[in-house]
């Protein structure tokens, strides 16, 4: 798909059709080497190390606000040589990690529904500490799909946990007025609810990758224009091998096609969440648990812009989206979950 959308714009921008192409299948292979070297790490060994890459994380996300490169309009990445790092793709993993941690560590306490004052800082306080710490410096770099993602994983996990629901919904209640509250008085989130609401109001402007996407969308109806034959990935589409690339999918291979992709990426969260429950020690299931999440959720927000039943928040598609720090990050929580799956309980 990366070959098949991105092909005339790569010639457009780069004057090269296949500049997407061959910088994928480096880091596609690079990946696969991540992916079989994680695992084959002991998960005794990412439980040991986690409050070390949590902590490495929140540094680089402070160094990305003041030595960061600023690309399309945001400062989110580091560059280092000839690679380039997006930290708070880092954060996810990071902090799906020290949740999982904690509450292996303390799960008795965080647990404990006859003490109000364990429920309050073990189950309550500290978790939340944990998720906001990212959350915040990824709100000053205004990535509000990555402070979402950001919520939505965090919140999850401590449900996994068996944390009293109580104590869930206020916290669910106050992310979901912090965001709303960014949303609504900040001038770049307030621009894209506007033109959310009407795309065709700003058809020239704020709603043109919408609109062209939605077209896109339609054109392919139940078998798609065939791999390779798509009209609106000439450089009408906006990054069609990136965060539309959904949309190219969906007018090459029709609502087929779609639905191949969806149910792949359905077999791939469920068999997370099964060796996720396979597993015998918290720290285990909860890290498999959150990469299925993560991923889940970052499917269903991707979807959801593309057919611009959410406000564009630009949000790649895992494993389908061009960009290299995104793939390798995802071949690595793929060993993760490998890692924990050759030590999982089956029953025979």
């Amino acid at each position: 798909m990366v070959s098949s959308a991105g092909y005339a714009y790569a010639y457009a921008r780069y004057g090269d059709s296949l500049y997407f192409v061959k910088r994928q299948l480096i880091w596609l292979v690079i990946g696969f080497a991540v992916m079989y070297f994680a695992s084959r790490i002991p998960i005794a060994l990412y439980k040991k190390y986690t409050p070390h890459i949590y902590a490495i994380t929140l540094v680089l996300l402070v160094l990305v606000l003041v030595i960061g490169f600023v690309g399309n309009g945001a400062q989110r990445w580091i560059s280092i040589g000839p690679l380039t790092i997006q930290p708070s793709e880092l954060a996810k993993l990071s902090m799906i990690m020290m949740l999982s941690r904690y509450f292996e560590d303390n799960g008795k306490r965080a647990t404990d529904r006859k003490s109000k004052k364990n429920a309050l800082i073990h189950g309550t306080l500290i978790p939340a500490a944990i998720m906001l710490l990212p959350i915040i410096l990824v709100m000053l770099q205004r990535h509000l799909s990555c402070i979402i993602i950001l919520g939505a994983i965090g919140l999850l996990l401590i449900f996994s946990a068996g944390i009293n629901p109580r104590y869930i919904y206020a916290f669910t209640g106050l992310g979901a007025a912090g965001v709303s509250y960014i949303a609504l008085f900040t001038d770049y989130t307030k621009e894209r609810i506007t033109v959310w609401q009407n795309p065709e109001a700003y058809k020239l402007t704020g709603g043109w990758q919408t609109l062209q996407g939605l077209m896109a969308i339609g054109s392919g109806g139940i078998f798609g224009v065939g791999l390779g034959k798509s009209i609106l990935k000439h450089c009408y589409v906006s990054e069609p091998a990136n965060d539309m690339i959904f949309a190219i999918l969906c007018e090459e291979l029709g609502f087929v096609g779609a639905m191949a992709a969806l149910l792949l990426f359905a077999f791939l969260i469920t068999r997370g969440a099964i060796i996720a429950l396979r597993s015998e020690s918290t720290y285990a299931r909860l890290i498999s648990l959150g990469i299925s999440i993560k991923m889940a959720v970052q499917v269903l927000l991707n979807v959801a812009v593309v057919t611009n039943t959410i406000p564009n928040t630009g949000i790649s598609l895992p494993f389908f989206s061009y960009g290299g720090s995104s793939l390798i990050m995802l071949f690595f929580e793929m060993g993760i979950i490998l890692s924990v799956s050759r030590n999982a309980k089956i029953t025979k």
